[in-house]
């Protein structure tokens, strides 16, 4: 992929607390990163088997697509690289997805960019399991498969979650995704951490069922099962705001005002974006 950004990196996290009340919206990505740890951890704790990470890349006020879109999956890497810290104790028995073969190769290697000398290559040292969900071809936007595998014969019986790293570039990510919850987690009881998915196009009605049918399903009977642990929404305009959850809290609609955010809703379930965007923040 053309055009490629380097992350910048976080600070290293400091004991985490868990707690109901109500967070405030983070002022800066070390404290975002943060919030969705602690959030993640008591997600697990409660028993939740499929999580959700979802929050914007190019700046904690942009939207998906601010920048260009393999530029948000390295600072995607980069973030997912600070979050998954939590897990470093055990990172022999987690099996992190990427995208694709060659995103994969990009998180453990890096890329070569005339403009940058350091893309990518979050993962070139770990102990986490690295591993891809697709293997793209110029069919497979056709919905030919040529290179079908099985994705659940990758996992092993020593995994104990799996984190999916942003499943957006292209719908049959996350296709992969519930063959290998339906083939292999959902049996064994082992999390899945959807990190940076946008699945809000699966739920908003984005790809129509007409012509994607498999996502069409998805959205009725898989999407619907995920816990939203961390959430952040951007909503743009003259009369702006955000959409932001910190599991367990609840559900906090704030409008920006200048450079302030004022919370003026709060709610126990997810609001649609519509109704944020046409209700509550008007």
């Amino acid at each position: 992929m053309q055009g490629r950004s380097s992350a910048k990196s976080l600070d290293r996290p400091e004991a985490l607390e868990t707690s109901p009340q109500l967070q405030r919206f983070p002022e800066a990505y070390p404290q975002a990163i943060r919030q969705a740890q602690v959030a993640v951890t008591a997600a697990l704790a409660d028993g939740c088997k499929l999580l959700e990470v979802e929050f914007p890349t190019a700046s904690l006020a942009s939207v998906p697509g601010d920048a260009e879109g393999a530029n948000e999956m390295t600072l995607s890497m980069g973030f997912l690289r600070q979050f998954c810290r939590i897990f470093q104790t055990k990172a022999d028995s987690v099996r992190i997805f990427f995208p694709d073969e060659k995103e994969l190769q990009v998180a453990k290697r890096g890329l070569s960019s005339k403009t940058a000398e350091n893309i990518g290559g979050d993962f070139d040292v770990t102990r986490f399991n690295l591993d891809y969900l697709t293997k793209p071809t110029g069919l497979l936007d056709l919905g030919i498969d040529i290179n079908k595998f099985n994705l659940a014969t990758r996992a092993q019986a020593t995994d104990d979650l799996f984190i999916i790293a942003y499943p957006h570039f292209n719908v049959n990510e996350m296709i992969a995704v519930e063959e290998l919850y339906s083939g292999a987690a959902e049996a064994s009881g082992v999390p899945i951490i959807v990190f940076n998915g946008e699945l809000d196009r699966i739920r908003s009605g984005y790809y129509p069922s007409l012509f994607y049918p498999k996502i069409g399903r998805l959205a009725k009977q898989f999407i619907p099962k995920f816990e939203v642990c961390y959430y952040i929404h951007n909503f743009k305009g003259t009369r702006g705001g955000v959409l932001f959850r910190c599991y367990p809290g609840p559900w906090q609609v704030l409008r920006r005002q200048g450079d302030d955010l004022q919370l003026i809703h709060t709610q126990e379930t997810a609001p649609s974006l519509k109704d944020v965007a046409l209700n509550i923040l008007k």
